[in-house]
This record gives C-alpha cells, structure tokens and sequence, in this order.
C-alpha cells in the first residue's frame, strides 16, 4: 500500500490531505486527517485505515491534479544513521584519509538528528545551504516508526522490526565544505546537514515491500543522476547495519514516536563526495550548483526529482581572538607604484584603467578595461563573483557609452576567470588555445573551498585560510572562450588597435599578455609579478625567462602586472631576475646531490627575500628539478601548499 499527502493544485482548494494511492488515482481521506495521526496506530492499524478508505473515499483525486508532499510534512523528529560501511570507507578514502575504519564503526551504529523543519518533498526545489560551495547530495531511504506508547522504549531489533510502519525515499542534503569546518568541532553535525531533507514520494508499507526481503534485508535497487547523468547505483542490501539493529539502539533510554524517521545513511556511490579524488580533481563530476536537477531512484519506492536553487549568502561572522595562535606578519606590498596601489579603477593611459587589488597575495589580482568609441575591451575578471560585480560596477561610467564587446583572458587561473559568466553573453571572450583548454579540463572553482575549511594539520591550516578564506567560491561557473588564437591576434576594439600574444607556457600552460600600441600600456597578466613572488605551475623557467625579453621589448612605459602595483619595464627586469636567481640556484642544488625540497630549504633568496609570498620558492625549485630530472614524481597542488606553509612557518621561527 503507497500513502500520500497532498495539495490539491485547484487554487481553490486549500490544506493538506491525505489518502492510498493505487496507480494514478488517490482515494483521500477526511480533511483534516493525517498521515501522522493514522501511522500511530501501527501497521496494523494503518492497513485497517487504508482498506476501508478505498472501500469508502472521502474523494477520489488523480494524481495529475496534486502536488505531492513529504509523506509526513513535519515528522515528531528525523535521526539520519549510518548503515552503509563502505559509504563510510568511501568518503574517507575521497579527502585522503584511507579506507580503513576505526574499530568503534563495528561496534555501534553511527546517527545524529537532522530538521524536521527542512523538510522538502519529492518535487520541491531543494535551496544550497548558505555559504556552502560544496552542495551534495545523499541517496538513501528511511524508516518511519509506526506503533505507539510504552512498547517503543528499550527495543529489541525484533520489536523495532515490528515497529516500522513504511519505507520512503530519503535525500539528506549535505554542504560537505562546511560539514568538513565542523567536524574539526568535534561535536556532531551541524549547517552542514541542516539545510534540507526530502522524503518522498510515498510511505509504502511493509507488506508491500515483502518480495525485495533477501536474508532479513530489503534489496531494492537504486540510483542517482544529476542533470540526468548517472552518479551512482547499487542496492540497499548492502546495508552493514540493519534497520531493526539502528533502531533498537536509538531505543536505548528513548522513547519513540509515530512518525519519526530514521534514515539508512547513503547507498555506496550515489552521493558526489565518494567520486572526489584529491589525486584526480579533473575527474570529479562537481558539486550541485543552481539549476541542477537531482533524480533518486529506488526500486519499489518510487522516484524524487528536485531541482537545486541557490540561497541568499549568510550573514557574516567575525571570527573570535585565537590567543593561542601565532600572529600573521603583516603583509604589505612595497613595490614603487606608476599610480597609486589601492583597491579600484586607476587610469593609467588615455582610456585606458587598471583594477588593482592590494596585496598582490594570491587571489588579489589586476584586471583591466581599454576603450574606444562605442567599445571596449576587458582584460580578465577576478577570483569570485563578488569582486566581479564590485569591479564592473565601479566600470560602468565607462562601459554605458563604451560597453564591454570583448574580453581577454590572460590565462586559467581562477583569479582572472572565476567571474567570467558576468559578463553579458553578447562579449566575446577570446583567450589562447591553451588557456581554454586548460579552463575546460581543469578543477572546478568551488574546490578551492578545501582552502578554507580542510584541515591540513596545524601549519597549513590557517596559512591557507589567511590565503584564501577572504574569497566566495560558491555559484561560479566558468564561462570559457568563444575564439581562440595560437600565438597572436590583432583586436579593433572601437577604432583603436589592441595586440594579444601568448608567451607561454611560463605560469600556466599558456599566458598572454596585451598591448595596447597608442597608450604605451602592457597588460602582462601573471607573467608579471610586482613585490610579491611569481609561481611557475607550469613552466619551463627559461620559457618564462624568454617571455620577460620579449615583453622588455615592447617598450610600453606602462606595465600592469598580474599582481602588484602598476609598474615599468624595471618591474619585468626584476621579475626576470627572480626567475634567472632561482633556477641557477636549484640547478647548483640538484648537482650538488640535494633533493628538490633540500634545495627549497636551503635556497638564499638575496635581494628577493623581502617580496611577499617568498614560500612560493618551494613550486618554483620543484619546477625546476622536474626540468632537470623527468623522474620527479609529480605532486598535487594542495601538497605543494602544504610545503609552502610549512617553509615559511620555518623562516618565520
């Protein structure tokens, strides 16, 4: 037997009803009755109820003409278990940390209480938690207890099997980046599982779930797709812990209530966390963003399909005093500056302005708009959506009598990609082969939320929350090139020549920088890097060493960096410098027999000591000992931060 709640879809019609569903059509009970009131009486009970209703309906509604509700809109409580071990075994394995278990998973069900005022039912649109990037997902199915009175306390597993008075699909939402901040709490869940929880479509009783029982466990089959992609698959008979064995234990001193839910925890596979990879980030599917469609399918309970709508941003907090936490040094960027270095729109030539953010730091990036008449060109977009609309708002004098008809990524970093989709579909952006390919293949944005709230051991751990906690990477959606170009491409950008040339590989595996001939003014991207430390991703050193001559060359007396102040060509020359000092010491290193981090170590920075950011040595050794020995085992991108913080934490000492 399939209960319901429903709204009638007639605008007329109000409240909720209840009632059997057989095939398409609903046989309702009285207004007024519930689906809470009737599961008190058991399954037993339950059956009566729904025998006689479709013997004698109060109506008779087709299903076509309801919305489908939660089957028990605001349940007594919600207690989401753990049943599925290797759900378990999986998610850990994902953030690194292994797939052996501690002893005490074999020992005790695993359960914490969710909202019952979060509850959404099979159809409706499911709202990201607040602040979260990392939206997910989970594909269970959920128990609800039946029976009523003193019978419910201290339960045998035989007695809570007894007591289950129907199955429905239950989907337990989860924000994993903040599920991951508070769990270094120590203390339970908390925003992360607080969102949302789906129940739906039906409550199905257990009778009619009887040909699935296989050795005293339900083996419905399931799946979950996102936009209609398949994520995972598998069985609930792969539970470890039984319905009956969770329940009895939550008995335990409790006693429960009709209508309380008790989730199975999530079927192998169907949550997006399992499918991270932290060797293999370009692999991972990515977390929901607004307007992804979720579909859970579970064999003999029907099916949910919601759609995923973000929410308003949270209310910040401001973090308490850490008296037991070193202090930061101050960071201040001393490089000279052409034009004043302060947050904001600097013109810098005849029409043409750089947005810079102090400090230079990573993420606190330069962009740039050339105008002409009745156009203009944008030089890259900024690391989160928020600075984005602060910088194309602050442009918009400009851009009203000269609108944007081009923009020129000068490379795939996030911080000169990550606002792309701001801009209106009608500018073309235009970025060099290689930049949009690596757009294409690489992470996706909301990764960089590991930066904020993963803990990376007691070093890196707020080195990469002072780096990177200042930043937004929920909603972004890169948007990537429409042209591209091999090696160079002229632009009429309203009547005035502008000049696009990719030197790269050098930071990333294609860079470009753009010259704009009548104003004397270079847009050198991240091949330039002013009072703050250059980081080679990608390299050869001697590449980017090539690039810094050829933009000398161009002799524009105007030089907007990727980072830092607005500068000349002496800024390149001493950027070229750093490069020319680094690799020449690390090749002295690597044939004196030292390893690449003994190298890092040891390196004397001289006059470049002072520039912000000098931990970024540890990539640029590392770079260049992969140059010299092939056979330098490639690390990932969150290890080399890890080393970073930890060569300064040393220096700092």
């Amino acid at each position: 037997m399939k209960w319901v709640t429903f709204q009638l879809l007639d605008a007329g019609a109000a409240g909720e009803r209840t009632g059997v569903l057989s095939g398409d059509v609903i046989y309702a009970m009285p207004p007024g009755v519930t689906l809470l009131d009737l599961v008190g009486g058991g399954p037993d009970g339950l059956r009566a109820a729904g025998e006689d209703v479709q013997r004698s309906p109060a109506a008779v509604v087709q299903l076509a003409d309801v919305r489908l509700m939660a089957p028990i809109p605001r349940p007594p409580s919600i207690r989401d278990s753990l049943c599925f071990l290797d759900h378990m075994r999986n998610c850990q394995a994902a953030l690194g940390a292994g797939r052996e278990l501690s002893d005490t998973w074999y020992r005790i069900p695993a359960f914490y209480f969710a909202c019952p005022a979060t509850v959404l039912g099979p159809y409706d649109d499911a709202p990201t938690a607040p602040g979260s990037a990392w939206q997910d997902f989970e594909l269970e199915i959920a128990a609800i207890i039946g029976s009523s009175g003193s019978d419910l306390r201290d339960l045998t597993v035989e007695e809570a099997e007894q007591a289950i008075v129907g199955y429905t699909i239950f989907n337990d939402w989860s924000a994993r980046d903040l599920q991951q901040m508070e769990s270094q709490l120590g203390i339970g869940q908390g925003k992360g599982k607080d969102s949302a929880v789906t129940l739906g479509p039906y409550l199905v009783t257990p009778d009619e779930l009887e040909p699935y029982r296989r050795d005293g466990k339900l083996d419905l089959r399931v799946s979950a797709l996102v936009n209609d992609t398949m994520i995972g698959s598998g069985s609930t008979a792969e539970m470890d812990w039984t319905f009956g064995e969770v329940i009895s234990y939550i008995s335990r001193g409790v006693t429960l209530r009709p209508g309380d839910v008790i989730g199975s925890g999530t079927v192998p596979t169907c949550t997006l966390v399992e499918h991270l990879s932290r060797t293999a980030l370009e692999s991972f599917p990515g977390w929901l963003h607004d307007g992804d469609v979720v579909t859970l399918q579970v064999q003999g309970l029907g099916e949910t399909r919601q759609t995923v709508r973000a929410s308003r941003p949270p209310h910040p907090l401001a973090a308490r005093p850490n008296p037991d936490a070193t202090a930061a040094p101050g960071r201040v960027n001393r490089a000279p500056a052409r034009v004043p270095y302060t947050r904001g729109l600097h013109e810098v030539a005849n029409r043409v302005w750089a947005w810079t953010l102090p400090d230079g730091g990573y993420g606190w990036s330069n962009a740039g708009l050339i105008a002409g008449d009745g156009a203009s060109l944008l030089v890259d977009t900024l690391f989160d959506l928020a600075l984005t609309r602060e910088m194309l708002t602050a442009m918009k004098p400009i851009t009203l009598s000269a609108p944007i008809t081009d923009a020129l990524i000068t490379h795939s970093n996030g911080d000169h990609t990550h606002g792309n989709q701001l801009l209106d579909r009608s500018v073309r952006i235009i970025a060099a082969k290689g930049t949009a390919d690596e757009i294409a293949h690489g992470r996706a944005p909301e990764m960089l939320a590991m930066m904020q709230t993963g803990n990376l051991g007691p070093v890196a751990t707020p080195y990469t929350r002072d780096r990177f906690g200042h930043f937004d990477f929920s909603g972004i959606k890169v948007r990537n090139a429409d042209q591209t170009f091999d090696h160079d491409l002229t632009v009429e950008v309203g009547g005035r020549q502008v000049n696009l040339l990719n030197l790269g590989p050098a930071h990333t595996a294609a860079d470009s920088v753009v010259h704009v001939p009548d104003a004397g003014v270079l847009f050198a991207g991240d091949l330039l890097f002013i009072g703050c430390t250059p980081i080679v991703w990608a390299g050869p050193i001697a590449n980017w060493v090539t690039a810094c001559d050829t933009m000398i060359a161009l002799d524009a007396p105007t030089v907007v960096p990727g980072h830092g102040p607005v500068t000349d060509p002496d800024g390149i020359r001493a950027l070229r410098g750093y490069l020319v000092h680094v690799a020449e010491q690390a090749e002295a290193a690597y044939h004196k027999g030292l390893s690449w981090a003994e190298a890092a170590e040891t390196i004397d920075l001289g006059e470049y000591a002072t520039w912000l950011d000098a931990e970024r040595v540890v990539v640029n050794v590392y770079q260049r000992y992969r140059e010299l020995d092939p056979d330098t085992p490639q690390l990932q991108v969150l290890a080399l931060l890890v080393m970073q913080a930890e060569w300064l934490a040393k220096r700092c000492s």
